[in-house]
């Protein structure tokens, strides 16, 4: 444990399945590290929207990227909030019961004042910290970023205030009446993998000289 929380707070308290909430950071960091991808929601022209989109964490905030036309990164940056989810799917709990079955997972929810990042500095740092956040060593292997690209970005920064986290994994909550029946109860684990790269046929990719790169390599290897 870090001893550092980061609630319950007004927002983020979990009050459905109490006990399988944590406000530890280091909980928390971990599972927004490890997500591919979050849901970011906000209220645009008085309608509800969530978009998912791609995040770094860099100590206590959180990066988001996408196209400055991006309706709901946009309603962030002028409210000046941003609430910010991630869920990573781990497998199957099967219980007895449908009631009682449900999905092995870890979430996130967090709030946080958000800000949009316009020192070109800042931006370029950040954005290349996002390149190897998807994929480690993949900054150093591509062409830098050029000026209208980065222009087209728009990169927002969320101090991540207020958080929870929800982890669902163990046995099944199958009710006591339920353990003798001849039905199977258990876990069915899940995990993203990788699949043999394709290369790209078009340029200088065509010659096929042009091997896997070491970022490509540390993901799948024959």
């Amino acid at each position: 444990m870090s001893g550092q929380t980061l609630g319950p707070g007004p927002r983020t308290r979990v009050r459905r399945l109490a006990a399988k909430a944590s406000y530890d950071a280091t909980v928390i960091d971990a599972i927004l590290d490890e997500a591919r991808l979050c849901h970011v929601a906000a209220v645009v022209r008085g309608s509800a929207r969530v978009v998912p989109t791609l995040h770094a964490r860099e100590g206590r905030t959180l990066y988001l990227h996408g196209s400055r036309s991006n309706a709901v990164l946009k309603a962030v940056a002028a409210s000046g909030e941003a609430c910010v989810t991630v869920t990573l799917y781990d497998g199957l709990r099967l219980a007895r019961s449908g009631f009682e079955s449900s999905i092995a997972y870890r979430s996130v929810v967090l709030f946080g004042a958000a800000r949009v990042v316009d020192d070109d500095e800042e931006k370029s740092r950040i954005l290349e910290m996002f390149i190897d956040a998807i994929l480690p060593g993949r900054a150093s292997e591509v062409r830098p970023m050029s000026e209208p690209e980065r222009r087209l970005t728009l990169v927002i920064a969320v101090s991540i205030d207020e958080a929870s986290a929800k982890v669902s994994a163990g046995p099944t909550d199958d009710e006591g009446e339920d353990l003798d029946l001849p039905i199977w109860s258990g876990t069915v684990p899940a995990r993203l993998a990788f699949g043999e790269p394709i290369p790209d046929t078009n340029g200088a990719m065509a010659a096929g000289r042009i091997g896997l790169p070491s970022s490509v390599l540390r993901l799948w290897e024959p």
